[in-house]
């Protein structure tokens, strides 16, 4: 199993190697004393966490890790779990690779990825004595894009007006993708739709529609206590959920020219630079497309990234008529839960006074 932690990891090089790509996530942590003594306070709580686990044994199943520089936070766990393993006793994988991924999307930058991808690629082979053959990675790929179309059907779902499942159930779904074979995950994810397709939908009389925008959500207390305030989180453009999931990897390229195309082009992050109108336009097309009453903008404490631009697009959608509210919280299960259900509670109340009904103004 290699252990990742950002979406533009090409997980079909891992795939056709005969491994399982698995994105490590910070969850059930009970302290983040190892991640504090080699991050400081003033960082994301997201890589801590991440190291926390490692250094309390719980990322021992991993046989590899892939390290990116998706922000400097991110990139400071490559360091700082090389020096935990050592004065911690951290776990560290045999296979620790650094990943190099571009922040602009040029000629040039697609020609590098695709010579970065296949440089990891051969740094697999070479580790785990396999051989990544085309016929592999052709499959990988195939294998990959089915997953992607099926969990835009699960979003066409949510786009319901009477959709079957609650926002949370399906962000729980989109959560196993990232943690199972994915020809295992397509198998049931398709018998999951099917019936989910002729489902009677649930109540959501009364409830607000919601989109659910920003910085990592792995865990599902955050769209729980959300939907508890009496919202539907109808879609997401958060990175773990359906950003991810947009496109697929095709044309005539190299299989390493298309990789590298595919994830620089549809990755959707804001360490990309020159993207931002695309991020922009992402988000209003899945407020449309949803039918949601608002969008939620959140980001974990000390993220410059979304931070930043989550700021600039919540001010946009006020100026457009939209109803927008950002709000920052910590990574992981919600300790400051109280303050979060608080906020949303009135976000909600503001739009149904705006809209002169309860339903807001697509019920």
């Amino acid at each position: 199993m290699v252990g990742h932690v950002c979406s533009h990891v090409p997980e079909e090089v891992v795939t056709a190697a005969g491994l399982l790509p698995y994105r490590l996530r910070g969850i059930e942590i009970t302290s983040t004393a190892i991640g504090d003594t080699y991050f400081g306070p003033f960082i994301c709580s997201c890589p801590k966490a991440i190291l926390q686990n490692a250094g309390d044994g719980r990322l021992n199943f991993l046989d590899g890790a892939v390290m990116v520089q998706a922000c400097d936070s991110m990139r400071r766990l490559d360091e700082c779990w090389r020096k935990a393993a050592v004065e911690k006793s951290a776990h560290m994988p045999g296979f620790f690779h650094y990943f190099g991924v571009p922040h602009k999307v040029t000629d040039y930058s697609i020609k590098w990825f695709a010579e970065e991808i296949e440089k990891f690629a051969g740094e697999m082979e070479k580790h785990f004595n396999v051989a990544i053959t085309p016929e592999a990675l052709e499959k990988a790929v195939a294998v990959h894009n089915e997953t992607r179309s099926l969990l835009l059907r699960l979003e066409d779902i949510r786009f319901k007006d009477d959709p079957p499942l609650t926002g949370s159930q399906a962000m729980a779904i989109v959560l196993a993708s990232t943690a199972m074979p994915k020809e295992t995950y397509n198998g049931l994810l398709k018998t999951l739709l099917d019936h989910l397709e002729a489902a009677p939908g649930i109540n959501l009389s009364g409830k607000l529609r919601i989109l659910l925008a920003g910085s990592v959500v792995d865990d599902l207390a955050l769209i729980e206590a959300i939907e508890h305030e009496g919202a539907y989180v109808s879609a997401d453009t958060v990175c773990f959920g359906a950003r991810a999931n947009q496109g697929a990897v095709d044309g005539s390229e190299s299989v390493w020219l298309r990789l590298a195309r595919h994830y620089l082009n549809e990755q959707f992050c804001p360490r990309m630079f020159g993207y931002t109108k695309d991020r922009f336009d992402l988000i209003l097309k899945k407020y449309e497309d949803s039918k949601a009453d608002g969008i939620i903008f959140q980001n974990i404490r000390f993220c410059d990234l979304h931070g930043s631009e989550n700021g600039l697009f919540e001010k946009r959608m006020e100026k457009g008529g939209i109803p927008a509210i950002r709000i920052e919280r910590e990574y992981g299960s919600l300790a400051d839960e109280g303050r979060v259900r608080m906020r949303v509670g009135a976000f909600l109340e503001t739009i149904a006074k705006g809209a002169g009904k309860q339903g807001g103004r697509h019920a």
